[in-house]
């Protein structure tokens, strides 16, 4: 029987790696760059089945658009000749659903090693009596 502290363990893990990078992405969503410079590249956490298919690991992350967006703001400091910054691509209505999936899932994966310890302790508990 596969360990379902382990597994959800796994999950969580995942979980907490996905909401840190929506917490970045968040974060970073409006800063402003140059426009020849690179704007900050949105990070996306990409999950796959551990290898001994007993839970998730991190694959690894894909990044967003360097080029993001062109805004004519032409009293910012770092406006070019034209007026021009750039702004990141970030879609704000997007990391925030993907931000309300990752907390769901970590409060999923929290509750199941709730419960399996709850289990796990009974289980101890009917061997003592």
């Amino acid at each position: 029987m596969p360990d379902a502290i382990g597994i959800a363990g796994t999950a969580l893990t995942v979980h907490r790696k996905w909401l840190d990078a929506i917490s970045d992405n968040l974060a970073n969503a409006n800063t402003v760059t140059s426009t020849d410079g690179e704007a900050f590249k949105a990070r996306y956490i990409m999950a796959q089945a551990s290898a001994d298919h007993q839970g998730v690991s991190v694959a690894g992350a894909e990044f967003g658009n360097a080029e993001g967006r062109v805004v004519n703001e032409p009293d910012h400091p770092l406006a070019d000749a034209e007026g021009n910054v750039r702004y990141p691509d970030i879609d704000m209505a997007e990391q925030m659903g993907a931000l309300i999936l990752a907390q769901r899932g970590y409060q999923a994966n929290a509750a199941v090693v709730d419960r399996a310890k709850e289990t796990y302790q009974a289980a101890l508990q009917i061997g003592r009596n």
